[in-house]
């Protein structure tokens, strides 16, 4: 059975989908909850799941073992990024290569970079009159979407779409294709 690590700093939509997907698993399970934002729906989501939480501080990321030392006492081999807006530091990334994903509400590498998340990608993409969107699951390294790509879907983006209409179609994508792509890495690296 593998642990896996959830970050996330909002609502929890895609985190949810993923302990979704591996509820009844037998290859692996959400083990951790880790989110910066004490008002986020995803802690509530974390208790209703019964899931430990861990809420973090700037300096309790950055300037201290306290996450990495909490990952090895639970033993997990994969973090998923599910909206998790702090740049992820280095000595997670040297803990786990190759072991951190990030999902991207845009084709990258267009609207990605420090800054880009959310509402202000999509409202970027139509800005730019971009006739498709998508999302882009990526390893994460030390830059802002940089990482190396592991699996992109698009949407079309229509002259009538608004950022709030793209975005739920850039929803639906993930929700179709981050759990699935998580448990196919999995399984690839058994």
């Amino acid at each position: 059975m593998k642990h896996l690590a959830i970050l996330a700093s909002g609502a929890g939509s895609n985190a949810q989908k993923i302990i979704d997907q591996f509820r009844e698993s037998s290859l692996a399970k959400v083990s951790l909850i880790i989110c910066n934002k004490a008002e986020a729906g995803v802690l509530q989501i974390a208790v209703r799941e019964h899931i430990p939480s861990l809420l973090i501080s700037r300096h309790s990321l950055y300037e201290t073992d306290e996450v990495l030392t909490r990952l090895k006492l639970l033993h997990v081999h994969w973090i998923v990024l599910a909206g998790f807006l702090w740049k992820v530091p280095g000595k997670l990334i040297a803990a786990f290569p190759r072991r951190i994903i990030n999902i991207h509400p845009a084709l990258l590498p267009k609207y990605g970079g420090k800054g880009m998340y959310g509402m202000r990608v999509h409202e970027a993409v139509i800005a730019h009159g971009e006739k498709e969107s998508g999302i882009t699951i990526h390893y994460i390294n030390e830059q802002y979407d940089e990482g190396e790509m592991i699996l992109q879907k698009t949407c079309s983006v229509s002259p009538e779409d608004t950022p709030e209409s793209l975005a739920q179609k850039v929803h639906q994508l993930e929700y179709a294709w981050y759990p699935q792509t998580i448990e196919k890495l999995i399984r690839e690296n058994k």
